[in-house]
């Protein structure tokens, strides 16, 4: 293997503990932000830009609706990069081409459909409360790119599926 190679999975691999680790940092200070906004709701919603002489049953709800809907989507943000470290483990150690790839390459896929449809759940939400008094300003753009990504996985969990199989054929016939 060249060693830029090495380097590109010594780096990839680093970056990925490194989210392993944020990414559930992230999820508890979104709950967090959740339980104080129901123990300090005035302080937490005045902080978040949520103006108290409105009436703003909606937008809370929402806004909490979202907070809930990010702490569901860590687990499958794990699962993400969980199956990605072990395939990068994999091509570490030469043999990338197995079926337990493939079905890593699967579950990623759905993972990622997951949370693409989280993702549709808080346009819904963030659409159906927001306003032109109390609008919620979060991206609410639909991206090619991530289902592109999606289908993407789903190609090359069959790649490796026909690699793993023809790997196994060819070493059948030696």
């Amino acid at each position: 293997m060249p060693e830029s190679d090495g380097y590109a999975l010594s780096l990839t691999r680093k970056i990925l503990r490194f989210l392993m680790v944020l990414n559930p940092v992230f999820a508890f200070l979104i709950l967090v932000l959740l339980i104080a906004s129901l123990i300090w709701e005035s302080w937490v919603m005045t902080a978040l830009g949520v103006k108290s002489e409105l009436d703003s049953t909606k937008l809370i709800f929402a806004m909490r609706t979202i907070m809930v809907l990010g702490i569901a989507a860590a687990p499958l943000v794990q699962v993400v990069l969980k199956r990605l470290m072990a395939i990068v483990e994999s091509v570490d150690s030469g043999n990338p081409f197995v079926l337990v790839n493939a079905e890593r390459l699967k579950t990623i896929a759905w993972s990622l459909v997951s949370l693409e449809v989280i993702h549709f759940m808080i346009i819904v939400v963030a659409k159906g409360a927001s306003s032109q008094e109390l609008p919620i300003d979060i991206d609410l753009k639909f991206s090619f790119t991530r289902w592109l990504a999606v289908l993407l996985c789903f190609v090359l969990a069959r790649v490796f599926e026909q690699g793993a199989r023809m790997r196994d054929d060819l070493e059948g016939t030696i």
